[in-house]
């Protein structure tokens, strides 16, 4: 059963967000909904990646939940939080990721508990962290 808890993403470039997340983290277009009236505005987008997916838009100053979502660079890079995404080829991952130009933050590591992991920033700064660790999976 996919996931039932997506996040929801603000870019202030959302078209060139959706490229970089596709090449360099390998998630798929599922949906992406433009502006009738200014196409270079994403009203809604879905990507997917294995059973999970991510929604994002274009950072717009419409009244309510935009008062409420800064963006990683008015904050000094911080993030209050940070998807976790499980990945199965997680060195292929990396350096995909890597070779697309994304941040790496924490290098890749396999972990003494088992399992590995990486963070990234995306295009504007978004942290990521991929692992290998699927919570899903039934215990041995």
């Amino acid at each position: 059963m996919p996931s039932t808890i997506i996040p929801g993403l603000r870019y202030r470039d959302a078209h060139a967000a959706i490229r970089f997340l596709c090449d360099a983290f390998g998630f798929s277009e599922h949906a992406v909904h433009t502006d009738e009236t200014n196409p270079t505005i994403v009203l809604h987008a879905q990507l997917t990646y294995g059973g999970g997916m991510v929604m994002l838009g274009s950072v717009r100053q419409e009244a309510g939940f935009a008062d409420h979502i800064v963006q990683p660079d008015q904050v000094g890079g911080r993030e209050t939080q940070c998807p976790y995404v499980v990945v199965d080829d997680l060195k292929a991952h990396y350096a995909n990721a890597r070779a697309h130009g994304a941040t790496i933050i924490d290098e890749y590591e396999e972990k003494p508990y088992g399992g590995a992991g990486y963070s990234a920033r995306d295009l504007e700064g978004r942290l990521w962290y991929f692992g290998s660790y699927d919570p899903w999976a039934k215990a041995d």
